[in-house]
């Protein structure tokens, strides 16, 4: 099983040097890519620095293996991949990368949403998040 789990932000050289990876192969002919940033979000008041994400990293990459299984056999990827934050990730700063390769621009959209979605529905993973104040909560996904 791939480990998807990167210490600390993605950083946008690592999103770019993924995708000029794919530059040789001439049967895609679409690539899907989904950020998922960090936001500064309201939350009673105080305002969010940064997200502590942890995760139950066995499980969570025995069950990232299951939906990557379920979205080849659903869609025709040529390739998927996920990288996923561990550890303090500032405001702005990336802590999920998304990319999925097919022949066919549609094919890659809709797997790339469906894998999203399966991510934040289906992963051991909590995010903690770090007010400016110094305080902290479990984030809840909405």
């Amino acid at each position: 099983m791939k480990n998807i789990f990167k210490e600390g932000p993605i950083l946008s050289t690592f999103v770019g040097e993924s995708i000029e990876k794919h530059s040789n192969k001439i049967n895609i002919g679409a690539h899907s890519i989904f950020l998922g940033q960090v936001r500064a979000d309201e939350v009673g008041g105080r305002t969010v620095s940064a997200i502590e994400y942890t995760a139950y990293t066995e499980m969570a990459l025995e069950k990232m293996h299951e939906i990557r299984e379920a979205i080849f056999s659903k869609y025709e990827l040529t390739c998927m991949h996920v990288y996923h934050s561990l550890g303090e990730v500032n405001v702005g700063e990336i802590c999920l990368f998304v990319f999925t390769s097919s022949n066919h621009r549609k094919i890659a959209i809709d797997a790339c949403e469906e894998v999203v979605e399966r991510i934040k529905a289906e992963l051991p993973v909590w995010g903690k998040e770090l007010f400016e104040d110094e305080t902290h909560q479990w984030k809840e996904n909405r």
